[in-house]
Formats: structure tokens, sequence, C-alpha cells
């Protein structure tokens, strides 16, 4: 029997007995979301920094230009204890510094990071977990991790340029960012080298550029170019305009993205970097002009991240017609929590930022302390669906590692909490091919933990998980 559009009329339905108390206003407790309904807009408008020893006697002029962001950016352990000083203990930078040695991304955080970090705190700080590795928190990878788990080099048919799904290529036109994270997934290239690794070499060449353009042009079944890097906030603003109006001018290309962390980690470039953002807002009118859609794809990962600078950052942007969507990466201390993502789903939403998708962590070296087990990211789901509009609810994602794409947290062919092993197939992407992912080892119990130390169970838990789809 169908009843999914059966109307009922109420004068014909019997309530049960306790219905009337049940629905009484005096007998309802506020759902936890309800009694924290407009904590998603309350944004810091204070001098935050100013608590920051380094930063005591910066001006709010100061602090609010992006020139002055670049300047005093920390990029060694040096410049973080003449910021900080005694805010932290002296055991804290050994552990920073042996926690660097360890990671494949150097560091690159800026003034407004470093001051949103609750400094009491600092073990547990979201924003302080994210781009300061601690030695002392960081785990050995899982067996299985190999680099550039995506295989976007694999999946590239020019220097800088993977084409993967049938009507969307990834653009990446240079290599650097305001900042680095510690997850960077794609920390093979992304950065200057560091003590585990080389990154291959994408510099900003017009001629690569140009080599790129040329396979984009060449294949009609192309639409939609995501333009990333690195970052795309380190392009100049003639570099924007140039490489919008390239790609616009292709019959072919229906939709351009330009990803940044920028307006999450130095929002004040969108409030002091005019010609930047006068470039951005040609190319978005000339899109608009021929009928074709170009957005900006940011990245937010907790709700403090987002203050007063943020939303005069989005304000600007809204006044121009550009539309904003979020990419957050699901993390372990950061956001893994109902309430956590909750919140930051509505705060993105309240600033005019579509929350668009939430990533399982993908497998990147030297940071499995931040990865949480796909049944957290199903679990995430079920609670934020509901908790705003479902134009602002993201969509659950994992990235199967080897090519196969993104596939929701939902649609596993097989998932085994008690072993951590799960398999996704990706028709439309690589047909035929079986997907493995692999929660941390540490989620897992002692039996499946030990199970990980030894090939021959590592080999029977994956045969058994491709043997059941």
């Amino acid at each position: 029997m169908h009843t999914r559009n059966l109307v009922l009329d109420p004068a014909h339905v019997d309530p049960p007995a306790s219905a009337a108390s049940a629905v009484s206003p005096h007998h309802v407790s506020p759902s936890p979301l309800h009694s924290q309904s407009l904590a998603h807009r309350d944004l810091r408008r204070d001098e935050f920094w100013r608590t920051i020893p380094g930063y005591a006697a910066v001006t709010a002029a100061e602090f609010g230009d992006h020139r002055w962001q670049n300047k005093h950016t920390v990029t060694n352990v040096r410049q973080l204890r003449d910021t900080l000083g005694s805010a932290v203990p002296e055991s804290f930078y050994a552990d920073i510094e042996a926690g660097i040695a360890a990671a494949p991304m150097a560091l690159r955080i800026s003034p407004y990071l470093l001051a949103l970090v609750d400094w009491r705190d600092a073990l547990a700080d979201p924003i302080r977990t994210q781009f300061l590795p601690l030695r002392s928190q960081q785990q050995p990878d899982h067996p299985m991790l190999r680099f550039d788990s995506l295989n976007e080099r694999e999946d590239s048919p020019v220097p800088g340029l993977t084409h993967r799904y049938p009507d969307k290529a990834l653009f990446l036109p240079q290599p650097s960012c305001p900042v680095y994270c510690r997850f960077c997934t794609r920390s093979y290239a992304v950065g200057t080298d560091t003590e585990v690794v080389e990154k291959m070499k994408l510099s900003a060449s017009t001629t690569r550029w140009e080599e790129a353009f040329a396979y984009i042009e060449s294949q009609p079944q192309l639409e939609d170019i995501v333009i990333s890097g690195g970052d795309t906030y380190n392009l100049s603003p003639a570099h924007i305009e140039a490489i919008g109006r390239r790609l616009l001018s292709m019959p072919n290309i229906r939709r351009l993205r330009y990803a940044t962390k920028g307006l999450c980690v130095l929002p004040q470039k969108m409030l002091t970097d005019d010609a930047w953002l006068d470039a951005l807002t040609r190319v978005v009118e000339l899109g608009r002009s021929l009928h074709k859609d170009v957005v900006v794809h940011s990245h937010f990962n907790h709700a403090n991240e987002i203050t007063g600078f943020t939303e005069d950052a989005l304000g600007r942007m809204t006044e121009r017609g550009i539309h904003v969507r979020c990419q957050t990466v699901l993390q372990r201390g950061v956001n893994d929590t109902a309430d956590a993502m909750t919140l930051l789903v509505r705060r993105l939403s309240f600033i005019n930022v579509h929350a668009y998708y939430v990533y399982v962590h993908d497998m990147v070296p030297g940071v499995e302390d931040l990865r949480t087990p796909l049944h957290v990211a199903q679990a995430l789901e079920r609670h934020v669906r509901g908790a705003t509009a479902g134009f602002n609810t993201p969509f659950f994602t994992l990235d199967a590692p080897g090519g196969g794409g993104k596939r929701d947290v939902h649609s596993a062919d097989y998932y085994s909490r008690e072993t951590g092993v799960s398999v996704f197939t990706s028709p439309s992407v690589k047909p035929g091919k079986k997907f493995l992912f692999f929660d941390p080892v540490a989620s897992l119990g002692s039996e499946a933990q030990w199970r990980w130390t030894q090939p021959a169970e590592r080999r029977a838990m994956m045969d058994e998980a491709l043997s059941a789809v």
C-alpha cells in the first residue's frame, strides 16, 4: 500500500489518551537545538588578538589589513615563540618543533588564526589542532596509506590538471597557500619541501597553463573547471581575471569554481585588497553575461573560525553577487560531534555560505590522529540533516582512495566496523573497480589493531571485504 501521499482528516483520527499532555506547551522541554538556536549568530567582534603578547599593541586597523597579516605570518618556531611568548610553556614549542619535523606540510599560519586559538587549552583547541602539529599527538600512518592516495597525478593528462569525472577537471595554477593545513590532501605538491616530503613542482607558469587550457578546449565533454592549487588567494588580480576570461571564452565551459581557504584564514583580504576582489567580480559578471556560473568554494572546519571579519568579508561578496560554498573536512577533535558540526553549518548559512561537502578525512601522511572512522560521518549526517534548510545542508562524502571519486558515506557496498575496512564502487567514474577505505587503526578493537600489524592478516581482512561485494 502506498502511504506517501495519504492525507488523514484529524477529525476522524482518535488521538491517544496522552496526546493532549504530549503537545501541551507547559510539558514540552526545548530540545538542545532549540535552546541554542541563536548561538550561530554570536560572532566575535572584540579585539581578541590583544591577548597574544606579540599582538598586544596592534591596532584594529593594522590587524584588519591583509598586508599586515601577510607580513606577520608565522613560518617557523622562532617566530611562534616571539609571538606567543610565555602564553604556552617551553615544552609546547619543543613539541611543535618535533611535530613539524615529522609532518608533510611546512608551518605557515596567519596572525588571525593564531589569535583565535584558546591558548589556555591549546592541546584541545580545534584551530591549533589543524595548523600546528604536536609530536605527542601524532600517530603512525595506516599500513595501507600511500602518497597521493586519491590518484590525482595518475589522472593528470597534463601537469597540474586532473581529469577524473567526465565533465569536470581540476586545474592547479600554482602550489602555494596563505596558510598550510596539516591535513592537506595535496601535500605531494602544495607548499615547500619538508624533512619528510620532496614536493612535486607545479610552477605558476603561463606556458604550463596554456598546455592545460589546450587540453580543456580539446575535450568537448568538459563543462566544469575547479581552479585550485595551492590556493587561488595567492594568484594576482591579473591572473585571477586572465584565467577566468580564458576559461569562460571556451564554448564547452559552463561553470567555474575558484577554490580558496583564504576566506577562513585571511578574511581581511576581501576587506582591504580591492584590486583582487574587483578582478574576481569582473569574472563573475562576465560569466553572468554569458549565462555561465562562476562561484567561490571556500573551506571552514569549525565555527570558531567565523568572526565579524568573516561576516564583513562575505557581506562584500554578497553585495557583488558572488556566491560562496563551503567544503569541510571531518576531523577528530575538531568537528566530529553533532553539536560542533551543526553549529558550523548554521553559522555558515548565517553569513551566506552554503555548506556543500563534508569530506571524510583523506588518508594523508602524518595526520592519522585527525582521521575518524566512517561510521562517525554516517552518524553526523543523520544529526545535521534537519537542523537547517536542505540547501544549506552539506553532503557527507568520502573521496575513494585510488581515484574512485566522491561517494556518499552511506553508499559503501561493504563496511566492517570490526576491521575498519569499507568497499566502494564508482560505476560512473571507474566502472568495474572496487575501492578500499580504512578506518584509523587506533579506533578499532585490540584484536583488529593486532591484525593490522600482521601482513597476512591485513590481506585476509581486505580479501574478506572484497569477496563480500
